[in-house]
This record gives structure tokens, sequence and C-alpha cells, in this order.
């Protein structure tokens, strides 16, 4: 599966963003998928994973209560909403996709997209 993220750009702390990434390919529903972020000097992070079904999520601990993960299988795209966006939210932010069990682990995941850059401002 290929894939392509965007919806990045400079926000004001507080603000929102909505992040889509888009698949191709005609199995997409049979994917788990993932946000992740990576944010100058630091490691990539794990920022939400969403089950196939979308009937599981999972997030990271510094996102939870913030950002939503969603999809539509009918289109082929998976969505980050964020909200209540501070700095420290600043990074590059990929998607990814991993054709198998649900999973949180960053390595599982086989399928990456190019990153969109999310800056928030204080």
């Amino acid at each position: 599966v290929q894939l392509q993220a965007f919806g990045g750009g400079l926000v004001q702390a507080g603000g929102s963003l909505r992040l889509s990434c888009a698949a191709s390919g005609r199995t997409f529903s049979s994917y788990t998928m993932g946000w992740f972020r990576q944010a100058p000097g630091k490691e990539r992070e794990l920022v939400a994973v969403i089950s196939w079904s979308g009937d599981f999520t999972y997030y990271g601990d510094s996102v939870k209560g913030r950002f939503t993960i969603s999809r539509d299988n009918a289109k082929n795209t998976v969505y980050l909403q964020l909200n209540s966006l501070k700095p420290e939210d600043t990074a590059v932010y990929y998607c990814a996709a991993q054709l198998g069990g649900f999973t949180a682990v960053t390595t599982d995941f086989g399928s990456w997209g190019q990153g969109t850059l999310v800056t928030v401002s204080s």
C-alpha cells in the first residue's frame, strides 16, 4: 500500500488541525493504520493507531484526550484530528500501515508515507 499524508501547517497554540492520509490499493480495509511523529532531534513517537474496522484505537500518553484517529474505508483514508495543540506537538507527522493484527509497536508498521509538517506557535 502507498500512503500520502497531508493537512499539516502552522497553527497557534490551542488551535486545531486535521491530518489526512490517503492510501492506494484495494486492501486498505485490511490494514491497521497508525500516525507517528518525529520532532527535530527526537525519536519517532507513536501518536495513534486504529484497527482495520475502526473498532479499536490506541493513543500515546502525550496526546490522549486531545487527538482523535478515525478512518473511512470507503475512501481509503485515515484521519488524525488534532485539538488543543501545544508547541511541543510540533513535528513531522507520518502515517503508516500494518497488514495484520492490531499493534502499537512502531516496528510492526511496514508501509510509511511521506510526512506532513505541523508547527505550533506559542
